[in-house]
């Protein structure tokens, strides 16, 4: 009695399935049975099935570059999905097209193409088989001699076809040439020459208190701005150092300007203060320390004094500018 209830049980489920599967149908249509070698076909592959069916997992043939030994693949589209019937939206419809070609006159069968749902392998589903006819293209029979090809006619070379063009190739050369001409003359005739002075070159002690002085009026330490505001005095200094002492001191640590400065005649009260300020306003830019507000204006000052006690006088001359008129022919 058990083993018949298992039996019931399995014929109804395959009866469930086979009501299930079919509601899918799979079709291949050609749009010509019927071509000449070389001309292209469509094929095209169908799969209808239920809209219920939300889960249903299709797995559609692959398709390589030939169908057959002779039928050879042109191109495939992508697969969509389309309502076939806009009176009956219960129904889908996949669809996929395949462009092929033959090269060889004669029957090709096209087998059925193969459609597995739901990974079901052992309960495929087939297309119908197709028949491909291909035609040779005929020929003229009436043509009993091929004759050549007729040579490109020669006609004889005339130089009187480009005076048009030479004439007034000549023509705008000479116009150019005349403009240039009477350009340089007048050019010549009105010129002056002006002799613009050198610019003076500013001392650097002048630059460096200038950026020290505007440094000073600004205060961005006061809106949170510390590390900036030590950036700029270290700058500033190492600027001067370049332009006065000729030390790369834009490019090199604190440690390298003050082994610079052994060789430097600098007093020693001048070259502690050139290290307390850049010392610092290293610790201040890489150490991230927060020095207190007398440093600030300690730091500043001593930027001052290193100047100020290092500066060299020089006399700056603006000369007059002179200017040399030629002499009008």
């Amino acid at each position: 009695m058990k083993n018949l209830k298992h039996i019931l049980f399995f014929v109804t489920l395959i009866f469930c399935s086979n009501i299930f599967l079919g509601q899918i149908r799979v079709s291949a249509v050609l749009d010509s049975s019927k071509i000449r070698i070389g001309e292209q076909v469509k094929l095209d592959l169908y799969v209808n099935y239920d809209a219920s069916q939300r889960d249903l997992k299709i797995q559609w043939p692959s398709i390589g570059d030939t169908i057959t030994g002779k039928v050879e693949v042109v191109s495939i589209t992508p697969i969509d999905t389309t309502i076939p019937d806009k009176n009956n939206p219960t129904i889908y419809q996949q669809h996929q097209q395949i462009l092929v070609s033959a090269y060889d006159s004669g029957y090709f069968a096209v087998p059925g193409f193969k459609f597995i749902v739901n990974d079901d392998t052992a309960r495929p589903f087939f297309t119908e088989t197709l028949l491909l006819e291909v035609h040779t293209v005929p020929t003229d029979t009436s043509i009993t001699k091929t004759k050549d090809i007729k040579p490109p006619f020669n006609e004889e070379f005339n130089w009187k076809w480009y005076l048009d063009y030479i004439y007034w190739g000549i023509g705008i050369i000479v116009f150019i040439a005349g403009v240039i001409l009477l350009t340089v003359y007048f050019t010549k005739r009105n010129k002056q020459v002006v002799i613009v002075p050198e610019k003076p070159k500013i001392p650097a002690h002048i630059t460096a208190l200038a950026s020290l002085e505007k440094i000073k009026a600004e205060q961005i330490w006061t809106e949170g701005l510390v590390k900036e505001y030590y950036s700029s005095i270290s700058d500033a200094v190492r600027l001067y150092i370049e332009e006065r002492f000729n030390v790369n001191a834009l490019e090199s640590t604190t440690d390298e300007i003050m082994k610079a400065f052994r060789t430097q005649v600098v007093d020693k009260q001048s070259k502690e203060k050139l290290e307390q300020t850049l010392t610092l306003s290293d610790l201040v830019k890489f150490a991230k320390l927060t020095p207190i507000e007398d440093e600030h204006k300690f730091t500043l000052q001593n930027a001052f004094d290193f100047v100020n006690g290092t500066k060299r006088e020089e006399e700056v001359t603006i000369p007059e500018p002179q200017t040399n008129n030629q002499p009008t022919q």
